[in-house]
Protein backbone atom coordinates (compact mmCIF):
# COMPACT_ATOMS: atom_id res chain seq x y z
CA UNK A 1 0.00 0.00 0.00
CA UNK A 2 1.07 3.53 -0.94
CA UNK A 3 -0.13 6.60 0.49
CA UNK A 4 1.07 10.05 -0.85
CA UNK A 5 1.89 13.42 0.03
CA UNK A 6 -0.61 16.40 -0.03
CA UNK A 7 -0.59 18.22 3.49
CA UNK A 8 -4.19 18.08 5.18
CA UNK A 9 -5.99 15.68 2.88
CA UNK A 10 -3.39 13.04 3.46
CA UNK A 11 -6.21 12.34 6.23
CA UNK A 12 -8.33 10.68 3.39
CA UNK A 13 -5.86 7.92 3.73
CA UNK A 14 -7.74 7.09 7.35
CA UNK A 15 -10.98 6.58 5.52
CA UNK A 16 -9.00 4.34 2.84
CA UNK A 17 -7.69 2.31 5.86
CA UNK A 18 -10.76 1.71 7.48
CA UNK A 19 -12.88 0.85 4.41
CA UNK A 20 -9.85 -2.11 3.27
CA UNK A 21 -10.26 -3.54 6.72
CA UNK A 22 -14.26 -3.46 6.63
CA UNK A 23 -14.02 -5.47 4.07
CA UNK A 24 -11.40 -7.96 5.41
CA UNK A 25 -7.94 -6.90 3.50
CA UNK A 26 -4.30 -7.51 5.19
CA UNK A 27 -2.38 -4.62 4.66
CA UNK A 28 0.99 -6.57 4.45
CA UNK A 29 3.39 -3.42 3.48
CA UNK A 30 2.90 0.35 3.55
CA UNK A 31 4.73 3.05 2.02
CA UNK A 32 4.39 6.90 2.60
CA UNK A 33 5.12 10.41 1.89
CA UNK A 34 4.60 13.39 4.10
CA UNK A 35 0.98 13.10 5.16
CA UNK A 36 1.22 9.57 3.78
CA UNK A 37 3.76 8.97 6.19
CA UNK A 38 2.19 10.57 9.09
CA UNK A 39 -1.15 8.39 8.68
CA UNK A 40 1.06 5.40 7.54
CA UNK A 41 2.79 5.08 10.49
CA UNK A 42 -0.15 5.91 13.17
CA UNK A 43 -1.52 2.66 11.10
CA UNK A 44 1.78 0.42 11.37
CA UNK A 45 2.31 1.22 15.35
CA UNK A 46 -1.59 0.22 16.01
CA UNK A 47 -2.61 3.86 17.12
CA UNK A 48 -4.43 5.13 14.10
CA UNK A 49 -7.20 5.17 16.19
CA UNK A 50 -5.83 7.01 18.61
CA UNK A 51 -4.79 9.48 16.21
CA UNK A 52 -8.00 9.77 14.34
CA UNK A 53 -9.56 10.63 17.65
CA UNK A 54 -7.24 13.17 18.23
CA UNK A 55 -7.13 15.18 15.08
CA UNK A 56 -10.73 14.22 14.76
CA UNK A 57 -11.21 16.84 17.80
CA UNK A 58 -9.35 19.87 16.34
CA UNK A 59 -11.11 22.67 15.46
CA UNK A 60 -9.28 26.01 13.42
CA UNK A 61 -8.58 27.51 16.14
CA UNK A 62 -6.80 24.28 17.83
CA UNK A 63 -4.70 23.99 14.38
CA UNK A 64 -3.75 27.58 14.93
CA UNK A 65 -2.85 26.98 17.72
CA UNK A 66 -0.28 24.27 17.29
CA UNK A 67 1.52 26.41 15.00
CA UNK A 68 4.18 27.41 16.34
CA UNK A 69 5.24 30.32 13.73
CA UNK A 70 8.87 31.71 13.29
CA UNK A 71 10.42 34.41 11.23
CA UNK A 72 13.02 31.99 9.33
CA UNK A 73 13.20 32.59 5.63
CA UNK A 74 13.50 28.69 5.67
CA UNK A 75 9.69 28.42 6.59
CA UNK A 76 7.06 30.04 8.37
CA UNK A 77 6.52 27.26 11.18
CA UNK A 78 8.48 25.25 13.01
CA UNK A 79 6.66 22.33 13.73
CA UNK A 80 7.81 20.82 17.25
CA UNK A 81 4.59 21.85 18.93
CA UNK A 82 2.19 19.81 16.81
CA UNK A 83 4.41 16.77 17.11
CA UNK A 84 4.79 17.52 20.78
CA UNK A 85 1.36 17.21 21.40
CA UNK A 86 0.79 14.18 19.11
CA UNK A 87 3.39 12.46 21.62
CA UNK A 88 1.29 12.77 24.17
CA UNK A 89 -1.54 10.62 22.32
CA UNK A 90 0.97 8.37 20.35
CA UNK A 91 4.45 7.41 22.27
CA UNK A 92 7.22 7.60 19.71
CA UNK A 93 8.72 4.25 18.77
CA UNK A 94 11.38 2.31 16.20
CA UNK A 95 10.27 2.02 12.91
CA UNK A 96 12.11 -1.39 12.42
CA UNK A 97 9.91 -2.79 15.57
CA UNK A 98 6.65 -2.01 13.70
CA UNK A 99 4.38 -4.84 13.55
CA UNK A 100 3.68 -3.70 9.44
CA UNK A 101 6.67 -3.30 7.54
CA UNK A 102 6.83 0.54 7.01
CA UNK A 103 9.17 3.10 5.19
CA UNK A 104 8.93 7.01 4.11
CA UNK A 105 10.78 9.12 2.40
CA UNK A 106 12.71 12.82 2.79
CA UNK A 107 15.09 14.72 0.76
CA UNK A 108 18.49 16.16 1.28
CA UNK A 109 17.60 20.16 0.52
CA UNK A 110 21.47 20.23 0.15
CA UNK A 111 22.52 17.40 -2.03
CA UNK A 112 19.04 16.62 -3.52
CA UNK A 113 19.15 13.40 -3.10
CA UNK A 114 16.42 10.68 -1.67
CA UNK A 115 16.44 9.61 2.19
CA UNK A 116 14.79 6.27 2.89
CA UNK A 117 13.45 5.69 6.59
CA UNK A 118 13.23 1.93 7.20
CA UNK A 119 14.03 2.51 11.15
CA UNK A 120 15.47 4.82 13.57
CA UNK A 121 12.90 7.14 15.31
CA UNK A 122 9.34 7.07 13.67
CA UNK A 123 8.80 10.37 14.99
CA UNK A 124 11.58 11.91 13.20
CA UNK A 125 11.02 10.11 9.84
CA UNK A 126 7.58 11.55 9.93
CA UNK A 127 8.65 14.96 10.85
CA UNK A 128 11.18 14.81 8.17
CA UNK A 129 8.96 13.24 5.07
CA UNK A 130 6.28 16.31 5.85
CA UNK A 131 8.87 19.08 5.93
CA UNK A 132 6.53 21.29 3.38
CA UNK A 133 8.96 23.71 1.52
CA UNK A 134 8.60 26.82 2.40
CA UNK A 135 6.15 26.01 5.20
CA UNK A 136 7.71 24.33 7.69
CA UNK A 137 11.82 24.65 8.85
CA UNK A 138 13.29 21.66 7.02
CA UNK A 139 14.00 19.12 9.74
CA UNK A 140 17.46 18.67 11.06
CA UNK A 141 18.51 15.02 11.21
CA UNK A 142 22.25 13.76 11.61
CA UNK A 143 23.63 17.29 10.62
CA UNK A 144 21.45 16.98 7.77
CA UNK A 145 18.60 19.49 6.30
CA UNK A 146 15.79 17.47 5.16
CA UNK A 147 12.64 18.41 3.49
CA UNK A 148 8.93 17.19 2.30
CA UNK A 149 9.71 14.14 -0.07
CA UNK A 150 7.02 15.03 -2.30
CA UNK A 151 9.84 17.08 -3.78
CA UNK A 152 10.99 13.97 -5.19
CA UNK A 153 9.13 11.04 -5.06
CA UNK A 154 5.04 12.08 -3.89
CA UNK A 155 3.79 8.26 -4.98
CA UNK A 156 6.82 6.25 -3.21
CA UNK A 157 5.95 3.14 -4.68
CA UNK A 158 9.30 2.71 -5.29
CA UNK A 159 10.14 2.54 -1.14
CA UNK A 160 8.04 -0.80 -1.70
CA UNK A 161 10.33 -3.98 -1.27
CA UNK A 162 7.48 -6.59 -2.08
CA UNK A 163 5.52 -4.68 -4.52
CA UNK A 164 6.05 -7.52 -7.37
CA UNK A 165 4.96 -10.64 -5.27
CA UNK A 166 1.16 -11.53 -5.42
CA UNK A 167 -0.14 -8.58 -2.65
CA UNK A 168 -2.60 -6.74 -4.48
CA UNK A 169 -1.05 -2.96 -4.89
CA UNK A 170 -3.07 -0.19 -3.95
CA UNK A 171 -1.38 3.14 -4.16
CA UNK A 172 -3.65 6.53 -2.92
CA UNK A 173 -2.72 9.67 -5.02
CA UNK A 174 -4.59 12.70 -2.87
CA UNK A 175 -3.07 15.15 -5.49
CA UNK A 176 -5.49 13.98 -8.21
CA UNK A 177 -6.53 16.37 -10.67
CA UNK A 178 -9.76 18.23 -10.75
CA UNK A 179 -12.61 16.15 -12.49
CA UNK A 180 -11.58 13.40 -9.20
CA UNK A 181 -13.19 15.99 -7.02
CA UNK A 182 -16.72 15.21 -5.11
CA UNK A 183 -19.13 17.07 -3.05
CA UNK A 184 -18.01 16.94 0.24
CA UNK A 185 -20.24 14.69 2.36
CA UNK A 186 -22.59 16.35 4.99
CA UNK A 187 -22.70 13.39 7.05
CA UNK A 188 -20.03 11.17 8.13
CA UNK A 189 -20.65 6.43 8.21
CA UNK A 190 -22.55 6.92 11.14
CA UNK A 191 -24.82 9.54 9.87
CA UNK A 192 -23.32 12.28 12.17
CA UNK A 193 -23.32 16.05 10.17
CA UNK A 194 -20.17 17.26 10.16
CA UNK A 195 -19.68 20.55 12.39
CA UNK A 196 -20.53 23.47 10.85
CA UNK A 197 -19.09 26.89 11.75
CA UNK A 198 -20.62 29.88 13.67
CA UNK A 199 -20.09 33.15 11.71
CA UNK A 200 -17.25 35.13 14.09
CA UNK A 201 -15.53 32.00 13.24
CA UNK A 202 -15.80 32.26 9.63
CA UNK A 203 -15.26 36.59 10.02
CA UNK A 204 -11.70 34.77 11.88
CA UNK A 205 -11.12 32.73 9.27
CA UNK A 206 -10.80 35.49 6.84
CA UNK A 207 -8.36 36.95 9.32
CA UNK A 208 -6.38 34.13 9.45
CA UNK A 209 -6.15 33.62 5.59
CA UNK A 210 -2.80 34.80 4.95
CA UNK A 211 -1.73 31.30 7.08
CA UNK A 212 -4.40 29.17 5.26
CA UNK A 213 -5.27 30.08 1.86
CA UNK A 214 -7.76 28.49 0.48
CA UNK A 215 -6.38 26.65 -2.33
CA UNK A 216 -9.77 26.19 -4.46
CA UNK A 217 -10.52 29.81 -3.96
CA UNK A 218 -6.54 30.66 -5.12
CA UNK A 219 -7.21 28.91 -8.25
CA UNK A 220 -9.75 31.62 -8.95
CA UNK A 221 -7.86 34.78 -8.82
CA UNK A 222 -6.57 36.08 -11.87
CA UNK A 223 -3.08 36.93 -9.67
CA UNK A 224 -0.56 35.26 -7.26
CA UNK A 225 1.30 36.43 -4.29
CA UNK A 226 4.70 35.47 -4.90
CA UNK A 227 4.47 32.32 -2.06
CA UNK A 228 1.20 31.10 -3.52
CA UNK A 229 2.74 31.60 -7.38
CA UNK A 230 5.71 29.53 -6.07
CA UNK A 231 3.60 26.92 -4.17
CA UNK A 232 0.95 26.90 -7.35
CA UNK A 233 3.92 25.73 -9.50
CA UNK A 234 5.40 23.64 -7.28
CA UNK A 235 1.93 21.60 -7.45
CA UNK A 236 1.40 21.24 -11.50
CA UNK A 237 4.91 20.35 -11.43
CA UNK A 238 3.55 17.57 -8.34
CA UNK A 239 0.75 16.49 -10.11
CA UNK A 240 2.16 15.68 -13.52
CA UNK A 241 4.84 13.63 -11.33
CA UNK A 242 2.62 11.43 -9.89
CA UNK A 243 0.75 10.87 -13.10
CA UNK A 244 4.45 9.36 -14.28
CA UNK A 245 5.07 7.53 -11.39
CA UNK A 246 1.62 6.17 -11.50
CA UNK A 247 2.57 4.75 -14.87
CA UNK A 248 5.66 3.29 -14.05
CA UNK A 249 4.59 0.53 -12.12
CA UNK A 250 1.73 -1.91 -12.37
CA UNK A 251 -0.78 -0.68 -9.78
CA UNK A 252 -3.72 -3.10 -9.51
CA UNK A 253 -6.30 -0.12 -7.83
CA UNK A 254 -5.64 3.72 -7.49
CA UNK A 255 -7.57 5.75 -5.36
CA UNK A 256 -7.53 9.58 -6.26
CA UNK A 257 -8.64 12.30 -3.93
CA UNK A 258 -8.57 15.82 -5.72
CA UNK A 259 -6.14 18.26 -4.84
CA UNK A 260 -9.32 20.64 -4.59
CA UNK A 261 -10.74 18.77 -1.73
CA UNK A 262 -9.43 20.72 0.35
CA UNK A 263 -5.91 23.01 0.70
CA UNK A 264 -2.96 21.71 2.48
CA UNK A 265 -3.48 23.02 6.00
CA UNK A 266 -7.29 23.02 6.60
CA UNK A 267 -7.17 20.16 8.94
CA UNK A 268 -9.88 21.08 10.91
CA UNK A 269 -11.55 19.38 7.78
CA UNK A 270 -10.29 16.07 9.45
CA UNK A 271 -13.44 14.20 9.83
CA UNK A 272 -14.82 15.19 6.05
CA UNK A 273 -11.92 14.08 4.82
CA UNK A 274 -11.54 10.71 6.30
CA UNK A 275 -15.29 9.95 4.56
CA UNK A 276 -14.19 11.40 1.55
CA UNK A 277 -11.31 8.50 1.71
CA UNK A 278 -13.65 6.30 2.04
CA UNK A 279 -15.95 7.25 -0.12
CA UNK A 280 -13.18 7.05 -3.23
CA UNK A 281 -12.06 3.65 -1.60
CA UNK A 282 -15.31 2.22 -1.71
CA UNK A 283 -15.68 3.75 -5.66
CA UNK A 284 -12.69 2.15 -6.72
CA UNK A 285 -12.77 -1.26 -4.60
CA UNK A 286 -15.99 -2.05 -6.07
CA UNK A 287 -14.74 -1.34 -9.64
CA UNK A 288 -12.27 -3.46 -9.06
CA UNK A 289 -13.91 -6.30 -7.60
CA UNK A 290 -16.31 -5.87 -10.51
CA UNK A 291 -13.63 -6.45 -12.85
CA UNK A 292 -12.13 -9.57 -11.37
CA UNK A 293 -15.36 -11.73 -10.50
Amino acid sequence: MVLSSGGARGLAHVGVIEELESRGYEIAEIAGCSAGALVGGMYACGKLEEFKNWICNLDRIDVFSLMDFTFSSRGFIKGEKVYGELKKVVEDCQIEELAVPFSCNAVNVITGEEVIFREGSLYNAIRASGSIPSVFVPALISKNSLIDGGVLNPVPISLLRNHEDENILLVVDVNGLAHEYIAPPKNDQEGNRFITFPSWLMDYRKKMSQFFPDEKEAEKEPSYSSLNLVKRSFDLLQDRFCELLLQQFPVDIQVKVSRKQAGTLEFHRSSELIEIGRIKTKMALDDWENGNQ
